[in-house]
């Protein structure tokens, strides 16, 4: 009789990296310009009446100096070796994809059907790739919709923050299935009423004169600011918010599972990172 068979040892699953590595100098650099976006979104609450910063008048400074940041993002990454060629394909794919989505649902309560791409793309592509992502598609949307004004870096850096979230999501390696679907439509319904959060604040300094229960004062006590911040969110944003993060919530729970596998069998097959052979 033969004696028992030993059975294989199982072989490791190497994990992939993510589309875009964070490197030394990328985080530096995304670290860098996200530090200067909550600057740039938070001083009005925090500048003194007598300053003579809370104005519009200081909108286009701003965006020249935000532009810059974020393309230090991207200069940062590539010389971290961490975007190959194809990474880039794959970002110009999908930004277009992001690009073309978002007027489906321009003037129409609020829905951004670009959303739960971001969200999907980030999961499975990483933060680092999440974040170019979400902040180049923001700038090609806008170009494509005539959206270019002093709100478009703030945009771009929301968008960035909201697709790098979503590969920060625990489990990416591990979690498959409805749970994975349910932690992603949970993150797409927070984060889309954040975005909506987070760039009201970006305007809502320069609608002074409005009415008083909502406007900003340069200079009041940062708690009756915030009580007027959010009186003014609820009055004019959140009709916009909340079918942003309804729809978002349901395009995932429908398609997320052939889009994330979509994504995933992309991935595996561009073996990103890997060197280009020609034989």
């Amino acid at each position: 009789m033969n004696g028992p068979r030993e059975r294989p040892a199982r072989r490791p699953v190497a994990r992939r990296p993510a589309a875009v590595r964070l490197g030394p100098r990328s985080a530096a650099a995304l670290a860098l310009v996200s530090a200067a976006g909550v600057a740039a979104f938070g001083w009005p609450l925090l500048a003194d009446s007598g300053s003579g910063l809370a104005h519009s008048g200081d909108a286009p400074w701003l965006f020249a100096l935000m532009l810059p940041l974020l393309l230090a993002v991207a200069v940062a990454t590539v010389a971290d070796t961490g975007l190959d060629a194809k990474a880039v394909a794959m970002l110009g794919v999908l930004a277009a994809a992001g690009a073309a989505l978002r007027p489906l649902g321009a003037g129409t309560a609020g829905l951004q059907p670009m959303f739960f791409l971001m969200v999907l793309s980030g999961r499975v592509l990483g933060p680092g790739f999440g974040f170019v992502l979400g902040a180049v598609s923001m700038f090609a949307s806008a170009l494509l919709t005539g959206g270019v004004g002093p709100w478009m870096p703030f945009q771009m850096l929301s968008m960035g923050w909201l697709t790098m979230g979503a590969g920060l999501l625990p489990g990416p390696h591990s979690l498959r299935g409805r749970g994975e679907l349910a932690l992603l439509a949970a993150y797409g319904a927070v984060s889309s009423l954040a975005y909506g959060l987070v760039m009201n604040l970006q305007g809502w300094p320069y609608l002074a004169g409005m009415s008083s229960g909502i406007s900003f004062v340069p200079g009041d006590p940062l708690p009756d600011n915030l009580a007027r911040y959010a009186a003014y969110v609820a009055t004019t944003s959140l009709g916009w918010d909340v079918p942003r993060a309804l729809l978002t919530v349901v395009l995932i729970l429908v398609c997320g599972g052939s889009v994330l596998r979509a994504l995933r069998r992309a991935t595996r097959r561009a073996a990103f990172e890997e060197p280009v052979r020609f034989e």
